[in-house]
């Protein structure tokens, strides 16, 4: 099981690892995390530059605050080994682990990660890992995937191969990954990680960008995944609480300070009987907030 998480994950945008040039516009994006892509994005015969590519990114492209990760191939794909073993050395932040079905999957690239932590004096568990749920098997296998390994920080939904997984039609309305998506977000909180959402595949439907990832602020996701730099921003602004929300989620933390110093557990406030779910949701938004610099910690 992971430590608790600290790293905002809000918008996280994928860019191909074989192009310097979308590389270096991803650097500069803003996104809260890059994923620099050696899988899906890239051709199976350009792996070998892809991640020539992203070793010559990391060391020598500025990502500002941007979190640096990379995707490698699925283990057991025969391309995995390469992928960790060449991008290694330089030091991403973490790895994303795609089509993961089985902890062992994970285990498999916390091994590889371990001995730069004592040989190169890294910090101990400074490269985090995210584990992609692509599959009817992964989230068969959720519970024993979240808790594989200490540096595993999220689970990432990804519908678009789920659907193919399970043989199913993908619509706009999504009910056919509902069920899926709901168990990803509900294990992450279980076991303390965080969820990120799906990729919405219409890049230049904003609006249906921002509906999407307004369902997933309210099913419980903490980020987002994004496919363009133009997401970006829409995903941005729908996971930082408005100053009403902020303004409501202050009032009832200081009712319930108030409440509790005078022995009262459940109470009243705005006309709402207010209990535990109710201050955990609240110190939620005031999480998010102070991500966002709204409010200070």
């Amino acid at each position: 099981m992971s430590t608790t998480v600290t790293r905002v994950r809000r918008a996280m945008l994928f860019t191909p690892g074989d192009d310097m040039k979308k590389l270096a516009k991803a650097a500069a994006s803003g996104a809260d995390s890059v994923i620099l892509d050696l899988e899906d994005g890239v051709a199976v015969n350009r792996k070998q530059e892809a991640r020539a590519t992203i070793v010559e990114a990391l060391k020598t492209l500025d990502f500002g605050r941007s979190e640096r990760l990379i995707r490698i191939n699925a283990v057991g794909s025969g391309l995995e080994a390469d992928d960790m073993t060449q991008t290694l050395p330089a030091h991403p932040d973490g790895y994303v682990i795609p089509k993961v079905e089985h902890p062992e999957q994970i285990a498999w690239v916390a091994e590889r990660i371990a001995p730069f932590d004592r040989y190169e004096s890294w910090e101990s568990g400074s490269i985090r890992l995210l584990a992609l749920i692509e599959t009817a098997l992964g989230v068969v296998n959720l519970k024993a995937i979240a808790t594989a390994d200490r540096r595993l920080d999220a689970l990432i939904f990804g519908a678009e191969d789920l659907v193919g997984s399970l043989g199913a039609v993908r619509t706009r309305e999504g009910w056919e990954v509902f069920y899926a998506r709901s168990a990803v977000v509900t294990h992450a909180a279980a076991y303390d990680l965080q969820a990120i959402d799906t990729v919405y595949v219409d890049f230049k439907d904003m609006d249906g960008l921002k509906t999407d990832a307004e369902q997933a602020v309210k099913m419980g996701f903490s980020g987002k995944l994004a496919i363009h730099p133009n997401q970006i921003e829409p995903i941005t602004q729908v996971f930082i609480p408005s100053d009403a929300t902020i303004a409501h989620a202050q009032r009832l933390m200081a009712a319930f300070v108030l409440n509790q110093a005078n022995g009262t557990g459940v109470f009243d406030f705005d006309g709402k009987m207010v209990d535990m779910p109710m201050i955990r949701a609240a110190e939620r938004v005031i999480q998010r907030a102070q991500a966002a610099g709204k409010i200070s910690s």
